[in-house]
């Protein structure tokens, strides 16, 4: 099986299953992939973690396919899927995080790794280029310098470099990257889902869905039992509506 689902609770988990080759992706990894994560977000997910087998993240794409447009064309739609998903998307890092694995990294909403991680977007060795969407989300995750580095010169990164730049939230690995996105999990639906459109907000289209999240949050019977909850002092039990 090219990728490996289970459920822990509200969280979903997706692993990347091609150990031999580090989780390096091909056309049918790829397909897999979105179909798990749309098979998540269907299935209720209230949060989600991405991870590799074996001691790896995704050590980038398949080199043998990289001349196929189709695969560029197909990988930006999940990655954007991916992205634009309205739960929390917890990445666990570790090993090789690089190209490809950089991308899906990017596409999700915080990053857990272990010591052992480390980074790159070799493009410049490869003469390929990414799209800008990638290029975007390596700058703001790493901050533009560090993108440039890495864009430019193919420097390989480490887990100091992406703790010290603020790429990595938490040090840890899958047990800690699960309890992050159980804790996750137990909050606002609502309230997260409308954050990350207004994080990704970059026109007036994105603004307008911006506004109508918050407004759809501040009507929400979930603010009411937030509020009932802190004044009873116990855990709310959020619905998402």
């Amino acid at each position: 099986m090219p990728i490996r689902s289970h459920v822990h609770g509200d969280v979903h988990v997706v692993t990347v299953e091609r150990p031999e080759r580090r989780n390096a992706i091909d056309h049918e990894h790829l397909d897999a992939l979105d179909a798990a994560v749309r098979a998540a977000e269907q299935g209720g997910a209230r949060a989600l973690v991405l991870t590799g087998a074996q001691g790896h993240f995704c050590a980038g794409a398949d080199l043998t396919e990289l001349e196929d447009v189709a695969f560029t064309e197909r990988l930006a739609e999940v990655l954007g899927h991916l992205a634009s998903l309205p739960v929390t998307t917890v990445a666990a890092i570790s090993g090789s995080c690089m190209g490809l694995g950089m991308q899906l990294a990017v596409a999700c909403d915080v990053r857990v790794a272990t010591d052992d991680a480390r980074y790159a977007v070799p493009v410049a060795r490869l003469g390929l280029m990414v799209d800008h969407w990638t290029l975007e989300r390596v700058a703001r995750c790493w901050g533009e310098g560090a993108a440039r580095h890495m864009v430019l010169t193919a420097t390989v990164l480490d887990a100091d470099d992406a703790w010290r730049l603020g790429f990595v939230q938490r040090r840890g690995d899958l047990d800690d990257a699960l309890e992050l996105a159980t804790s996750a999990a137990r909050l606002a639906p609502l309230t997260q889902a409308g954050s990350k459109t207004g994080l990704d907000a970059r026109t007036p289209d994105d603004l307008a869905r911006y506004r109508d999240a918050f407004a759809t949050a501040w009507a929400s019977a979930d603010l009411q039992e937030g509020r009932a909850a802190f004044a009873d002092r116990r855990h709310p039990t959020f619905e998402g509506r």
